[in-house]
């Protein structure tokens, strides 16, 4: 699935709640993720700060990469590793295979993308259990943390579905 022209700029609008980098504290970001949460990050950056502020997300997809720079895999434990391969500006069925497989699996699992990750945060929308969590970086902006509703399961999908 490509992303089309008409669809980048209601990407730019988060899924859930900005909070901007000054903003992003431990305490803060805590105060948004309810017990006993399933918390994913997409994002070297997202994956490395809520480790850091203590959190081992159950699932982390990453991709080495950060605003188009390599750089190192993120600290965090992992039971199980897996890879995909995404290209930029795009949702591969392997990357929508390995994401849904990743949550049939015991946490945490880190999947590793050979591409760009930014796009999977759809995918994980469809099919995060009832009580995910998601986290992803906005741009020069925060982060975004996205607790999973129908409404936003509902979105997603209709994103993807609207992506050829």
């Amino acid at each position: 699935m490509r992303l089309p022209e008409n669809l980048r700029d209601q990407l730019k609008k988060p899924l859930g709640i900005l909070l901007l980098d000054s903003d992003a504290t431990r305490n803060n970001i805590s105060k948004h993720i309810p017990l006993d949460s399933f918390v994913i990050t997409v994002g070297d950056a997202t994956t490395e700060k809520m480790v850091r502020f203590g959190f081992n997300p159950s699932l982390q997809i990453v991709d080495s990469v950060e605003k188009r720079s390599k750089r190192d895999l993120p600290e965090g434990k992992a039971e199980t590793i897996l890879t995909c391969t995404n290209p930029a500006a795009e949702i591969t069925e392997e990357s929508i295979s390995v994401i849904r497989q990743a949550f049939s699996m015991a946490p945490p699992v880190r999947i590793i993308v050979d591409g760009e990750e930014d796009l999977l945060v759809l995918p994980v929308a469809a099919y995060a259990p009832d009580n995910s969590v998601i986290l992803y970086g906005q741009p020069n902006e925060g982060l975004v943390l996205v607790v999973l509703t129908e409404k936003v399961r509902n979105k997603a999908k209709s994103i993807m579905s609207s992506m050829n």
